[in-house]
């Protein structure tokens, strides 16, 4: 027994690299429906849609993407954006928001995961708190395609890896919410007050956002994470 025990480490080596040459013979997976009818309107808010500049797309990899603000009156009271990936590969796979927003000034003081009710069950998703000088935010944002939602950026890994070698493909979307954090006062801050209501906002577009990703994406009959 203890002389097959040596012979593990290699079999795992071989194995990873019996996924990763399988991976490289993947195929593109198209949307079911235009991307820009994810959350296209929302009762009682203003839409706007956002541009993402051609050069970030590239650095991103995204095949497809909507990113969309949405106000009451002036006042911004949510983002959203959901990037899609048809396929990914090395030097293109979906990149985590944790890894993105520092480089862009935020700062996450407060981050782990959270439960949202969905018309297919409970999802796990992301939430973090972030800052950036006297801005506060709260972020949920989750991954989801190939008939699952992921929190786990190790799980959306080891999926990515599996689903690329043994199903052909690897399609997935990173869905994101970002809400400010604002006081009873109007002004911004993480006072517990603003989480209750940004919470309370952000659990009720992620429902809406989880039916409307669901429904532009490939079909898919994988489950589980």
């Amino acid at each position: 027994m203890h002389k097959l025990a040596q012979f593990v480490p290699a079999a795992i080596l071989l194995g990873g690299c019996a996924l990763l040459a399988r991976s490289r013979a993947q195929r593109a997976m198209p949307l079911r429906a235009p991307i820009a009818n994810v959350l296209a309107a929302y009762p009682g808010y203003t839409v706007q849609r956002s541009e993402i500049s051609a050069d970030e797309r590239r650095v991103a990899g995204m095949t497809d993407y909507v990113a969309r603000s949405y106000l009451v009156d002036t006042t911004l009271a949510f983002t959203t954006l959901v990037s899609y990936y048809d396929r990914q590969a090395q030097g293109r796979t979906i990149h985590s928001p944790r890894n993105c927003l520092p480089g862009a000034g935020w700062e996450i003081v407060r981050s782990g995961t959270t439960d949202v009710q969905t018309a297919a069950g409970t999802s796990i998703v992301n939430r973090d708190v972030l800052k950036n000088r006297g801005d506060a935010a709260l972020v949920y944002y989750w991954y989801q395609g190939r008939g699952r939602i992921v929190a786990s950026e190790y799980a959306v890994k080891w999926n990515l890896l599996r689903d690329a070698a043994l199903l052909g493909h690897s399609e997935e979307a990173l869905v994101r919410i970002v809400v400010p954090l604002r006081g009873g006062n109007g002004r911004l801050g993480d006072s517990s007050a603003a989480l209750v209501s940004a919470d309370s906002t952000a659990q009720q577009v992620s429902r809406r956002l989880v039916e409307a990703v669901t429904r532009v994406l490939p079909a898919s009959d994988v489950r589980g994470s």
